[in-house]
């Protein structure tokens, strides 16, 4: 029989035989009541009373009239009875037993008026589950719509494992898990029947692409965020080895030494350096550490996973850095040179920085020369030396002077050769005519080399008889070649003065005559200012016209890249300058014009006074029909003199 209904067929009987003693014992009183009530009648006359019911009933003597409670035994059945009654909230967690056993339920009893159903579906972790065994549920509710009450194992499961992800939060302990499957970003992970989540960043020390190798895994972690609003929490693996990390480190720190050789392995290459595991404790192997030679990257020496010995230089124990070396486990290379290697030697090297001031050569790993930019070539013009040299490349040069000491070596290629300028009047005199290549333009002239070593300036002056310069670089660019003639030696000092324009006669002594002062000339704008403009002429000459000398006839100003008729104003020989003007030929055109017009009216006048003298020699004595004529040619006359002076 089930425990609820005997423990309520207890209380029943218990109730039913109180019932059944009182009702005797109210028969009872009853007649002892009339039996003393008919005697007291008999013996006097009594009031009238109205009964009622139970007024005088006895609470406290039971049917054998003997005794009554006390007040021990009614507390203990009062307490038997309240046991009879379990107490139960919506939300607790409680044991039940399992009374039965359905193809898809399980039957709990939690002491409650009626039992509850769970699925077998939350019994999988439980195949072996049996009639008896005693299970941890949680009460969902205790009377759903149907009156049922509702019971779940999972629910409880739940509320227990976040309980203990909790106090594992607080408390730090590890916890293992199963990893069970992938998800965006990084892993879920049960732990204690409780899904959690493992970042991807969490999973090691290393970063992680392929998450799923660890999908089945039973794996150790830390709980190391909770939200307990939504009841998540985040667990990492690399905390655990992080902490593994740290305790070796700790053990390597306390037994590091300054000097102390270490064996390590290449774990990461960056461009700064790589960066060594000494066996949970990482290094730092700075670039200009690893070799005495110049590399530009530390992937020249090193490869991933290989394994160097290295030599501790410095290391910090509050902020956990080493500074570890390698070239320093192999003497100097300036503390072993070669005796071959002595001022005035021949050697080879590679070109391993340049500055403005010269370029280094590594003649061996760890040990340098510096070629100065005026020990490239025997010229005196300036050089460059980031144009001369390359990085990488390999020049041949003498050393001039060499400090072991200092370690310090100056080298020169121009000595490689005999000076040239010992002997310049023979190969280049004065006069002679040469083909050189632009090495360098500046804002005063052109720097031309003739051969190595050898080269001179052509001033901006003697580039060109017909065109005015702003900028050599308007004529010859770098890297162009050019006639020139040498015009002077200075040998002191090493220099050149060549020439260019000298190579041709001067133009401007036979341009006189064709553009003389008032000749015209077609010519075509090539530039214009406010103040004026340039002006192309034949034979390659350049003209100026100031801005009032471009006006046109209708008001307007001759327009870039126009070509029209200009007029020589001015014809400097020396200055090798030719004015010009447009205005002046229209100008011109409109005073012809007018002195044409000027000197027709006085031919007109001559004439008609010719004709009236002819008229007066003629005629004796004038009549009044003369007179009259007379006065209209001279009226007409005098019309004439007047048209001419208003002109």
């Amino acid at each position: 029989m089930h425990p609820e209904l005997k423990k309520s067929g207890f209380i029943m009987n218990l109730f039913f035989k109180q019932l059944n003693a009182d009702a005797e014992e109210n028969a009872v009183a009853a007649e002892t009541t009339e039996a003393t009530e008919t005697t007291a009648t008999t013996k006097a006359p009594q009031p009238e009373v109205i009964a009622t019911s139970h007024d005088d009933f006895d609470w406290t003597v039971d049917k054998r009239n003997v005794s009554h409670y006390s007040e021990e035994q009614k507390a203990n059945y009062d307490k038997v009875y309240d046991a009879t009654f379990v107490t139960i909230n919506d939300g607790e967690i409680l044991n039940g037993d399992v009374v039965g056993l359905t193809k898809t339920d399980a039957v709990i009893n939690i002491g409650f008026k009626s039992d509850g159903l769970i699925s077998l579906n939350e019994f999988r972790d439980l195949p072996s589950l049996s009639i008896g065994d005693v299970v941890e549920v949680l009460v969902v509710e205790k009377e759903d719509r149907q009156g049922h009450l509702h019971l779940s194992r999972r629910q409880a499961r739940l509320q227990r494992a976040w309980e203990r992800i909790l106090e594992l939060h607080k408390t730090g302990e590890v916890v293992t898990g199963i990893v069970t499957n992938k998800t965006k970003g990084g892993l879920i992970v049960d732990v204690f029947g409780m899904e959690t989540f493992l970042p991807g960043s969490q999973i090691d020390v290393k970063p992680v692409t392929d998450y799923d190798q660890f999908v089945g895994k039973t794996m150790e972690f830390k709980v190391v965020k909770v939200n307990e609003q939504i009841k998540n929490a985040v667990v990492s693996h690399k905390a655990l080895i992080e902490s593994d990390i740290e305790a070796q480190r700790a053990e390597i720190m306390g037994k590091l030494e300054k000097g102390q050789v270490l064996e390590g392995i290449v774990k990461n290459i960056t461009d700064f350096g790589a960066f060594m595991d000494l066996g949970g404790l990482d290094g730092l192997l700075y670039i200009t550490d690893i070799s005495w030679g110049r590399i530009s990257h530390p992937a020249e020496v090193l490869k991933m996973d290989q394994k160097l010995q290295v030599v501790v230089l410095d290391f910090d124990d509050d902020k956990k850095r080493i500074s570890l070396g390698l070239k320093q486990l192999t003497p100097h290379p300036w503390d072993v040179l070669p005796e071959t290697l002595v001022e005035g030697a021949i050697v080879k090297g590679k070109v391993v920085n340049i500055e403005d001031y010269g370029s280094f050569l590594e003649i061996q790993p760890g040990v340098e020369g510096l070629v100065h930019v005026s020990e490239i070539t025997w010229a005196n013009t300036p050089i460059n030396a980031k144009e001369f040299f390359k990085m990488g490349a390999e020049h041949e040069a003498k050393i001039v002077t060499l400090d072991k000491e200092a370690r310090k070596m100056s080298l020169s290629i121009k000595q490689m050769t005999e000076d040239p300028w010992e002997t310049i009047e023979n190969k280049f005199p004065e006069a002679s005519k040469h083909v050189g290549t632009v090495k360098n333009i500046t804002p005063y002239g052109v720097f031309v080399e003739l051969e190595s070593g050898i080269g001179g300036m052509i001033h901006i002056s003697d580039l060109s008889w017909m065109k005015r310069l702003n900028h050599p670089g308007e004529f010859t660019k770098v890297g162009e070649t050019i006639d020139t003639i040498i015009m002077s030696i200075d040998k002191e000092n090493r220099k050149l003065q060549l020439g260019h324009k000298q190579l041709e006669e001067d133009p401007w002594n036979s341009l006189e005559e064709t553009f003389g002062i008032g000749t015209t000339h077609e010519g075509t704008v090539t530039k214009k200012d406010d103040r004026g403009a340039l002006v192309q002429l034949a034979y390659g000459l350049e003209g100026y016209a100031p801005a009032r000398h471009l006006f046109k006839e209708d008001g307007k100003q001759v327009n870039a890249e126009e070509t029209t008729q200009f007029v020589v104003i001015e014809f400097d020989r020396n200055e090798k300058r030719i004015l010009l003007s447009h205005t002046r030929i229209w100008e011109k055109v409109q005073a012809d014009e007018k002195e044409t017009a000027k000197k027709e009216a006085i031919a007109e006048n001559e004439k008609t006074k010719k004709a009236v003298k002819n008229i007066q020699s003629k005629v004796e004595k004038a009549t009044l029909g003369d007179l009259g004529s007379l006065a209209d040619i001279r009226a007409k006359l005098e019309g004439n003199e007047n048209a001419d002076e208003a002109k």
